[in-house]
């Protein structure tokens, strides 16, 4: 099967919003087998739509579109496809129903007639409902390709796909089995681990792919196959990957979660039935953000403080003055007092403190641009991990939330 994705809308092509839709809708995808050979944007263009379906047509089994759905006069997708289709649009009672009844929980925002117009579909459109919004989606099957359109919101279009599409795919194709494995490598760069697997690589079954995908810090290997016989694909997996730790050894620390770290770490914590507070200087809050993305995470984290300041690491987390002046704010041992203050000041069970140099210039310490202090206290251990992630300051940055976050996933992990 071959699968393409169209995004829709001049918003992205300017870069003022990021398209995630189409990562999205690939992940989906790719659990049941089906791979995207494709990704489109294009502007909210009448003729670059009806085009798009046009250069797509028979090359594609399904071609999935979102964005232009919605009430105002740029929103044309449903126009494009009665063009292309030769179709016309025809009211869904079903849909104004279910838009009427949307706009009855907002009285200051009254139905209009632009939104009660969203209920016309084209008349050979199979329905696709929306239960979070007032956009329907719609699938046409034209000749050997299927085409679906979707709403170019993300949570109402990411409802869709998993409650609706999904299984329409399932039931209506044969999908393959597609069966992925990822490995985290640390030390190494890609060049050098590229260099180290010539022969392993050389010697892949032909079902097989290797894809590498380095990313500050750290390079992931993806081991990917595909066909009809998953006990035999896992079984030449298992044998591909002890071959890996063959040739890198040490240099793998352990298989990519399918759930963002995060994640995992709350249900470690709900596991032990712990807590934690974070204690952050250069990562400016965005560990706890990372943390506090998580539904449930209350369960488990207490509270943060971005002690941006060398008083406010002094004056609230009683980081002593002569362990600033002896070595410097930017330090294991200004890491440590942090992470001791914040749990202190938390009365929690884990804390994670981070300082260092972010760039461009150095602040209050002498230390380089991309050193960096990140420290850890347990309920019976504290330690401390020096880093130096190089003279970018938004990689610095970066780098060093996800290291903060691995350093703590794997304390938990040890636990």
């Amino acid at each position: 099967m071959k699968v393409k994705i169209i995004t829709i809308g001049d918003e992205i092509l300017i870069g003022q919003i990021v398209d995630t839709n189409s990562t999205f809708i690939s992940k989906e995808l790719i659990n049941i087998g089906v791979d995207v050979t494709e990704i489109l944007t294009i502007g909210d263009s009448k003729n670059d739509i009806i085009n798009s379906l046009k250069n797509s047509q028979n090359k594609f089994d399904i071609v999935i579109l979102t964005g232009g759905l919605g009430p105002t006069n740029d929103d044309i997708t449903k126009d494009s496809f009665c063009d292309y289709f030769k179709d016309k649009l025809v009211l869904n009672k079903k849909v104004l129903n279910h838009i009427e009844n949307l706009f009855k929980n907002f009285k200051d925002n009254p139905i209009t007639d632009l939104n009660r117009a969203q209920a016309y579909l084209p008349s050979r459109a199979k329905l696709i409902p929306n239960d979070f919004g007032t956009a329907a989606g719609m699938m046409v099957q034209n000749s050997d390709t299927l085409y679906v359109s979707l709403p170019g919101v993300p949570f109402e279009m990411k409802s869709m796909i998993s409650t609706y599409l999904i299984p329409e795919i399932k039931k209506s194709f044969k999908c393959p089995v597609i069966l992925n494995k990822t490995l985290l490598t640390y030390g190494l760069g890609e060049s050098t681990i590229a260099n180290k697997l010539i022969e392993f690589e050389s010697s892949l079954p032909s079902n097989f792919k290797l894809a590498y995908l380095p990313n500050l810090g750290r390079v992931r290997l993806r081991l990917s196959s595909k066909g009809d016989d998953v006990k035999s694909l896992e079984k030449t997996m298992d044998g591909l990957i002890i071959e890996l730790y063959k040739v890198l050894g040490k240099t793998i620390i352990g298989f990519e979660l399918s759930n963002p770290i995060e994640k995992e770490i709350g249900k470690k914590l709900i596991q032990f039935n712990k807590t934690v507070s974070i204690a952050e200087s250069l990562t400016g809050g965005l560990i706890s953000s990372r943390l506090t993305s998580i539904p449930g995470s209350s369960n488990y984290f207490k509270g943060s403080m971005v002690a941006y300041d060398t008083l406010i690491k002094e004056n609230v987390l009683k980081v002593n003055s002569e362990t600033i002046s002896k070595h410097s704010v930017v330090s294991s041992e200004v890491a440590e007092e942090m992470a001791l203050g914040i749990k202190k000041i938390f009365n929690t069970d884990y804390a994670i403190a981070t300082t260092g140099n972010a760039g461009p210039s150095k602040g209050d310490s002498d230390q380089p641009i991309g050193k960096v202090f990140i420290a850890i206290s347990t309920p019976t251990v504290l330690k401390s991990f020096e880093f130096n992630f190089g003279m970018s300051r938004e990689k610095n940055i970066i780098k060093s939330v996800n290291k903060a976050l691995e350093l703590f996933f794997s304390e938990l992990l040890t636990s």
